[in-house]
C-alpha cells in the first residue's frame, strides 16, 4: 500500500455534522432568496407606456353593445371577436363579427370596431362599420395584427346566387389612417 505524500486532512472525511451544516446553509440561501425579489419589469412594446405607469385597459365587451341590425324576432349573434390596439393610443379595440341567428342559410355579417370610452362605467360603442350587412358578405378569418384588421370576405357574383352558397372570395385589410379606417388588399392576396 502506498501512503499519500500529504497527510489526510480533517475536512476530507465527512461526518454527520458536515451534512447538517451543508443543509442549514442551503436552507438559509433559499429563505433569503424568497425575501429578495427583482423589481417590476419595465420592458414595453413600441408606442406603449412601461408597466406600472397605468392599469391595463380591458378590451370593449361586444355583449354590451347594441348593434344596428334588424333581425326581427331572431337574436343577434356575435360570431367572432378579435382585439388589439388599432389606433396606437395604447388602449385595445374590439372587432366584432355579428349576424342574425337565422337558423339556416348564410346570413350576412356586419363587422364593427368597438371602443371603450375613457369615462368610468361608460358602455362600449361602435366607432366604425367595416362591413355593412346590406353588402351581403360573410366575414371569415377575421384577425387583428400590427394595428390592422384582416379578413376574408365571402360574397355573391350576382343576386341570382342563392344565399346559402357564397361564390366569391376577397381578402381585405383595414388600417386606421388619420380619422377613419381605410380598406386595402393585403400584399399576400395580390396576384402577379
Amino acid at each position: 500500500m502506498q501512503h499519500p505524500a500529504v497527510p489526510e486532512l480533517a475536512h476530507t472525511t465527512t461526518r454527520p455534522i458536515h451534512w447538517l451544516a451543508t443543509a442549514a446553509a442551503v436552507s438559509a440561501v433559499v429563505a433569503a432568496s424568497s425575501f429578495l425579489q427583482p423589481g417590476a419589469a419595465t420592458a414595453a412594446q413600441p408606442g406603449t407606456q412601461p408597466v406600472g405607469t397605468r392599469a391595463a385597459a380591458a378590451p370593449p365587451d361586444a355583449a354590451a353593445v347594441h348593434f344596428p341590425l334588424d333581425c326581427g324576432p331572431a337574436k343577434i349573434l356575435v360570431v367572432k371577436k378579435a382585439t388589439g390596439d388599432l389606433d396606437g393610443d395604447g388602449r385595445p379595440e374590439t372587432v366584432a363579427v355579428v349576424r342574425c341567428d337565422a337558423g339556416s342559410g348564410t346570413p350576412p355579417n356586419g363587422v364593427y370596431v368597438l371602443t371603450q370610452p375613457h369615462e368610468a362605467h361608460s358602455a362600449p360603442r361602435i366607432v366604425a362599420t367595416l362591413v355593412d350587412p346590406k353588402d351581403r358578405l360573410t366575414a371569415d378569418d377575421v384577425a387583428v395584427r400590427d394595428q390592422a384588421v384582416t379578413a376574408t370576405l365571402l360574397g355573391y357574383s350576382s343576386s341570382a346566387v342563392p344565399s346559402c352558397c357564397p361564390d366569391t372570395q376577397d381578402k381585405a385589410k383595414w388600417q386606421w389612417k388619420g380619422d377613419a379606417f381605410v380598406r386595402s388588399t393585403p400584399a399576400e392576396a395580390r396576384s402577379v
